[in-house]
């Protein structure tokens, strides 16, 4: 005799106790009832085989809920997935202006579409963000490098991580490729800021989790943020590039200032390379500065090694400094192009052959056309950053 399943129970007991007691009194009264009701093995025995009458749930309701229900479902373009046993949220890459080529290449290198964002400005010049899609639960990573314009970068991307935080994301971190106002890092003489600690408030502020960031001017940098910071350098992608097309038996790694000599030291290292210093002075005030060379460089092939160039000043005059010590070939690899001023023009007319620089910072048109400056990406070792974080995994191993 099929039983009459309700929908719904008003009593205290259950949605699936009443259910059962409805079913058994249906087939002859409560007082046959009682010994399931009563002893726990029978009555939660009973469930197991209730759970699987057609149409039934724990919970009381239909299993098949209609498409009345539908319009309850939220919208998330990337599902989570499951991933060794434990529940792993989703993973969004949100990019500003600052740099979006690279935003892109770390997209296909971690295979995920880049996030929804519109991020415009008024006519009165202050920017607007609106995130396009729900990011409620979700890992988001904006990558944003704080480069020229630094200001208006560097805006969108706190303006960007308040968004984000409204929106209720499960966590924010910052993907700096390249760290603005990094080289005012101390006081260099009175009454003048440290911006770099500035910009680090600003940060956490603003709401973000975490920052990753690529070759910090210095490293002491990650001691001015109160949240964790994970410094990634671009020595493997340099190094790999050097092997297979300047490493010889001569080749010397020169620093070319006395800060790089750390920077330096460890390119020579992982080169099996001579180490090279160049002491620069000024000997007084509106006299040309003298350029001392700690180190053989004679019938070598040097390469000058430094983690920003600007308008390429200190550069081109180490490299004129080597040229005339004698050096077979003069090349440089530098992490941030930043290339501003006159730096293109005094590359093309110095004794470089080939200057690297990475894609942390977009090439500005004259660069591109350069045909000394090359650029390599940093992309494939940002996005395996960004994966390990996103599943905890550890990223120590990237840190070399």
């Amino acid at each position: 005799m099929p039983v009459a399943v309700p929908t719904g129970s008003r009593t205290g007991r259950t949605p699936l106790h009443a259910h059962i007691v409805h079913a058994i009194t249906n087939m002859g009264g409560l007082d046959k009832a009682a010994p399931i009701l009563l002893d726990p093995s029978l009555f939660f025995g009973f469930c197991e085989a209730f759970r699987e009458f057609p149409g039934a749930s724990t919970s009381g309701k239909s299993r098949g809920f209609g498409p009345r229900i539908r319009r309850f479902e939220s919208y998330r373009p990337n599902e989570e997935n499951q991933r060794q046993g434990r529940m792993i949220k989703a993973l969004t890459i949100f990019s500003g202006n600052g740099n979006r080529e690279l935003s892109d290449a770390i997209c296909r290198t971690v295979e995920a579409r880049p996030g929804l964002c519109d991020v415009t400005t008024f006519s009165d010049g202050e920017i607007f963000v609106e995130i396009k899609e729900n990011v409620r639960g979700v890992n988001c990573f904006v990558v944003q490098s704080t480069c020229s314009p630094a200001n208006n970068n560097l805006m969108e991307l706190l303006i960007m991580i308040d968004a984000l935080k409204r929106a209720s994301a499960g966590s924010i971190v910052a993907v700096m490729p390249y760290f603005g106002y990094a080289r005012q890092d101390r006081k260099v003489k009175p009454r003048t800021p440290i911006s770099a600690k500035l910009v680090a408030n600003l940060l956490t502020t603003a709401g973000a989790d975490r920052v990753l960031t690529v070759d910090l001017h210095a490293g002491q940098i990650q001691g001015f943020f109160d949240i964790p910071v994970d410094h990634l350098y671009a020595m493997p992608v340099m190094i790999d590039h050097l092997k297979n097309d300047h490493l010889g038996k001569d080749t010397v790694i020169v620093s070319p200032d006395a800060g790089g000599v750390e920077r330096a030291r460890a390119y020579s290292k992982r080169l099996n390379a001579t180490l090279a210093i160049i002491d620069k002075r000024r000997e007084k005030a509106n006299v040309s500065e003298v350029m001392n060379i700690i180190g053989e460089v004679k019938g070598k092939d040097a390469i000058l090694v430094d983690d920003i160039i600007d308008t390429a000043g200190t550069l081109t005059q180490a490299a004129f400094a080597l040229h005339e010590a004698g050096a077979r070939t003069v090349s440089a690899c530098c992490t941030h192009g930043v290339l501003s001023g006159p730096a293109i023009e005094r590359i093309e007319k110095s004794p470089l052959g080939e200057l690297l620089i990475t894609d942390t910072i977009p090439l500005r048109p004259e660069a591109k056309a350069s045909g000394k400056v090359k650029q390599l990406s940093v992309a494939r070792i940002l996005g395996e950053a960004i994966k390990r974080i996103h599943h905890g995994d550890s990223i120590s191993s990237l840190f070399i």
